[in-house]
């Protein structure tokens, strides 16, 4: 049954990146513009090309360490803001202007702030760490919420609240809220990192890559790199469940 869902979602992942190329060929149909929407061969062409580059591998690499440093700090500061806020009403109402501001302000006025405050090498950083905190904050503290009274009244019988009932109570029972606020703030973080790296031009990332193929009018390059964002994304996203799959099956 498992194995039978699992090839129906491919399909339909299959079926959807057929989708997205239909798409594109009916815009340049339309639009009558093969400039701006290239033919899907070409965006494929463009897109082995870049692979077959040291260069876009370094690029690549610069990218996704922005992204790592972002989602230590955002997870780290998130999850401790988010346990304060699920355990006092008082933090939560303090603390909600500020991840609404979080939330809501755009990411070009975020970005063009930090650049008057900071070194332009450091935006892609700071900007999506702080754009990624209410992510996690919000789904540690509705997590923290969720959680059954009862299965809390068990530990509090034989200690207070420490690091050890921390990871040993609280944060398995708020694992599901986590690891789906992980998946989105994995999502957004490429594309807020990518975004901060095109206005501050940052040395050999991805964001300067794609300014450099938009200035030289080479879309099916523009088309190639949105698509290693893709798969960026997934293999990231994907790779811890992948290996939790992996280690439940070795350790049964």
């Amino acid at each position: 049954m498992e194995r039978n869902k699992k090839r129906h979602d491919t399909a339909a992942f299959c079926l959807g990146i057929l989708l997205v190329g239909v798409l594109i060929q009916t815009a340049g149909w339309l639009k009558g513009d093969r400039l701006v929407f290239p033919n899907v061969g070409e965006i494929l062409a463009a897109f082995v090309r870049l692979l077959g580059t040291g260069k876009v591998w370094k690029q690549i690499g610069t990218t996704l360490l922005h992204l790592a440093e972002a989602l230590a700090a955002s997870t780290i500061i998130g999850t401790a803001l988010g346990i304060a806020q699920g355990s006092s009403p008082f933090v939560r109402t303090l603390l909600r202007p500020l991840m609404i501001l979080l939330r809501s302000i755009p990411m070009i006025v975020m970005t063009v702030i930090i650049m008057v405050l900071t070194k332009y090498e450091k935006v892609p950083l700071i900007a999506t760490f702080l754009m990624l905190i209410p992510i996690i904050s919000e789904a540690t503290c509705e997590g923290f919420l969720r959680i059954e009274p009862e299965m809390i009244d068990v530990y509090r019988m034989n200690s207070g609240f420490t690091p050890r009932v921390l990871f040993q109570v609280y944060l398995p029972l708020m694992a599901g809220y986590l690891r789906q606020a992980y998946v989105n703030a994995v999502g957004m973080g490429i594309k807020l990192a990518v975004t901060t790296e095109y206005l501050v031009q940052a040395r050999d990332s991805l964001g300067k890559a794609v300014y450099s193929s938009s200035y030289f009018v080479e879309y099916a390059e523009v088309y190639a790199y949105a698509l290693i964002m893709i798969l960026m994304v997934v293999l990231v996203s994907e790779t811890p469940r992948w290996i939790g799959t992996v280690y439940r099956k070795s350790h049964p």
